[in-house]
């Protein structure tokens, strides 16, 4: 009795009903106005043509537009309505004016630090992606910066927990899912103690990501331990775009001198210590020196847009940075979906095209836009070893079906698939030449590319590429090669299942 009451009064399902009364209403007012008002029924195709137009007109992917117009043109009466209560990209006035807030804390406190024209030396191929991030991100490129890589969430975790013990000045925390188990009970017990020794201890979640991993009310509990605490976008049930704009990003800064990112989350099924999909491989990467400033500022403007507040970054800037003697560069950088430029799929996309001997992919979902999917091919037609691990085992079944339809075209064009059967992998990384890098959040899917908050470190001829190869190579070898033999021979049923999966994959 005690699992059903929990199960009925939990806030997913009390928000599920609300938006499913909210369209039950929607479609109940439209029927029965339908029928009485022939001026009704007109409005309401003139919003839906309204909406087409807009549609087509937008800055969105092709596969987006395309499966809006396919709701919209045989449900005109009402599919206008439903478009622009929830698949608008035009966000409010407000909202937007403080996007370019961060835009401006972001310029404003990193235009001193720009200097990717120093990357000339390095080559044209590294200055110009240095060059797009600071201009388009507002996020510098650094010498003096260490990088160690982690092939997997228990080496992350081991050297994050141990990081953190020390701490000096503060501690930022950014995820996108929380859950109380081995993992974080271990680091609340050091941000516990940080926060009674003094130290500015915060933590910000996205509260979709973490809906069913914690209380409603678990920002008071932190806030009762003496830890800041700041709930990303609160799911209000109403239906708006605004739902669909998640904070997917993964970041721990320590003192402004070390950060964290990868694909781990804060939860136990990352580190091992839970199964779900099998052995749950991911990755990380942690950024010592210079760098990591970048990210504290990261952090901090996404705290005050959340706050509302304007705080100076100068008071958190380390004092001093030791001279580390890394080699390469470091360029964290971090995406928004509330302006119109696509930073994550540019430098995807920016790698793909300038690789001359490999690309190394490791990604949980493959749902690829047509322009990435098109640079993928293409590259491979080229004669570039394009290499892509996907999950053996799924954690979302449609979503695992919707990746598998994308194979067919990149296995023939020449690009060499392989699902890492003993499990999940939740891994993001690129790799080109032994020379370009980039690990973080960003999935080679429509959420990731177009409406979530996202961040990654790209890393230029680190001594850490060298690791990430490894790793790639390995996990390559406890992976299943797919053949295009294999993704062609299916009965009807599924092609035609996979086929509609992949029609609607932009709003997965």
């Amino acid at each position: 009795m005690k699992k059903l009451l929990y199960f009925l009064f939990h806030r997913s399902v009390l928000v599920a009903l609300s938006l499913l009364t909210q369209v039950a209403v929607l479609v109940l007012m439209i029927v029965i106005f339908s029928e009485s008002f022939t001026q009704f029924y007109w409005a309401c195709i003139f919003i839906s043509f309204l909406a087409a137009i807009g549609i087509v007109s937008s800055r969105s992917d092709p596969a987006y537009k395309i499966v809006w117009l396919v709701l919209i043109l045989p449900f005109p009466v009402f599919g206008g309505l439903i478009y622009t209560l929830f698949g608008g990209s035009r966000h409010p006035r407000w909202l937007r004016r403080a996007m370019e807030g961060i835009h401006a804390r972001m310029l404003e406190n990193m235009k001193c630090d720009f200097k990717a024209d120093t990357l000339v030396a390095v080559g044209e191929d590294a200055a110009s992606q240095a060059r797009y991030l600071e201009r388009n991100a507002y996020c510098p490129v650094y010498a003096n910066t260490r990088t160690d890589y982690f092939p997997i969430g228990e080496e992350y975790y081991a050297r994050l927990l141990s990081e953190l013990k020390l701490a000096k000045r503060y501690i930022f925390l950014e995820y996108f899912i929380v859950q109380e188990g081995v993992m974080w009970n271990s680091i609340l017990e050091v941000l516990e103690d940080k926060a009674k020794q003094g130290l500015d201890v915060r933590v910000m979640y996205d509260d979709m990501g973490c809906m069913f991993t914690l209380p409603k009310n678990y920002k008071e509990t932190l806030e009762n331990k003496g830890i800041k605490c700041c709930v990303f976008n609160r799911f209000v049930p109403v239906m708006s775009p605004l739902l669909n704009n998640r904070d997917h990003r993964k970041l721990c800064v320590i003192d402004g001198t070390v950060a964290f990112t990868g694909g781990v989350n804060l939860a136990d099924e990352y580190i091992n210590a839970r199964e779900r999909y099998g052995h749950w491989k991911d990755s990380g990467v942690m950024v010592e020196g210079d760098a990591a400033w970048s990210m504290a500022v990261m952090f901090l403007t996404m705290w005050d847009y959340c706050q509302g507040k304007e705080e100076d970054y100068a008071a958190f800037k380390p004092v001093r940075v030791p001279v580390l003697g890394a080699s390469g560069h470091v360029q964290p950088y971090t995406d928004s979906p509330l302006d119109n430029e696509a930073v994550a799929q540019t430098v995807y996309l920016n790698m793909i095209c300038k690789a001359e001997r490999y690309i190394y992919i490791t990604t949980p979902y493959l749902i690829l836009d047509a322009t990435t999917s098109t640079a993928l091919c293409n590259a491979a037609k080229s004669g570039v070893d394009v290499r892509i691990i996907t999950p053996g085992m799924p954690d979302k079944k449609s979503v695992y079906q919707v990746t598998r339809a994308h194979y067919p075209p990149l296995l023939e064009a020449g690009v060499r698939i392989y699902e890492y059967t003993p499990g999940f992998i939740h891994a993001k990384n690129f790799l080109v030449d032994d020379q370009f890098a980039t690990v973080g959040t960003v999935n080679l899917d429509f959420r990731s590319l177009f409406l979530h908050f996202e961040n990654g470190v790209w890393m230029c001829n680190t001594s850490c590429i060298h690791d990430i190869k490894e790793d790639f190579l390995q996990t390559q070898q406890k992976s299943e090669k797919v053949s295009l033999r294999k993704s062609r021979k299916l009965n009807i049923l599924v092609q035609f299942y996979r086929s509609i999966l992949r029609l609607f994959a932009p709003l997965m």
